[in-house]
């Protein structure tokens, strides 16, 4: 089964994926920043970010009201509206779309919550193949330590209770997101992740992302590629370069 779209673009899509507490969006603003700091033209996209099904999300969770297809199909129609809003427009100007979390989340998560796995893949059939999937592995115990040291709790959905896997919300997050690690490992050969240690330092992480980077869409020789004038900070944030050399 065709599971991407293959519409070529002058732009290039970078992806990170990994469960709750992996590091991948701070490893991804590195990598955006450093971008930028190159001289290309660099958008950021996240997942569940859309406006228009924003305010049907709060309500929904707020009142637990998901089935797990109906949370498959909400993602899925935010994501639509992602695509065409936010990665579709600066792909065909040739900037480089870095995006925390893309349809592989989908693909985790809502097998995890017990949506088949095929009906997921053929509901993203409309995404763009990314140039390059990161995917960052990191154990249960240390994507925990990592949440819990930055917050007082773990997010209801996050640890996987609308699902009554236990009334222990850790315990619940451990086996939730133990089903998503096994989906994640089970994609890496058929989407060819690139997948990186999450618990080698972050300058080792970078170092290596950058390189995979390099390699892949060819920095050197970018055709295609839209050269920005920025060169510096972003929105008064130190660049890649100041944060990370």
């Amino acid at each position: 089964m065709r599971v991407f779209s293959n519409r070529k673009f002058p732009g290039k899509l970078i992806v990170v994926e990994g469960i709750d507490g992996s590091g991948k969006s701070t490893q991804m603003s590195l990598l955006s920043h450093w971008l930028r700091s190159r001289g290309f033209g660099v958008l950021f996209s996240e997942w569940n970010s859309s406006p228009l099904v924003r305010e049907t999300t709060r309500r929904g969770k707020k009142k637990d009201m998901f089935t797990p297809t109906t949370f498959s199909l909400i993602h899925a129609t935010d994501f639509a509206d992602r695509i065409e809003r936010q990665i579709l427009p600066p792909l065909r100007a040739g900037s480089i779309v870095c995006a925390d979390r893309y349809a592989f989340t989908a693909f985790a998560r809502d097998t995890a919550r017990g949506v088949s796995r095929r009906w997921v893949r053929n509901l993203y059939r409309f995404a763009i193949r990314p140039a390059i999937a990161f995917y960052f592995r990191v154990s249960l115990d240390v994507a925990l330590g990592r949440i819990l040291g930055g917050r007082d709790a773990l997010k209801y959905y996050e640890a996987g209770m609308d699902l009554r896997l236990s009334r222990d919300v850790e315990e619940s997050f451990r086996i939730f997101q133990g089903r998503i690690i096994e989906e994640y490992e089970a994609m890496i050969g058929e989407f060819n992740f690139q997948v990186i240690d999450a618990t080698l330092s972050i300058e080792e992480q970078q170092t290596q992302i950058r390189a995979i980077v390099e390699e892949k869409l060819d920095l050197s020789h970018p055709n295609g590629l839209l050269k920005s004038p920025w060169r510096g900070p972003l929105n008064g944030q130190p660049s890649a370069a100041h944060l990370l050399r």
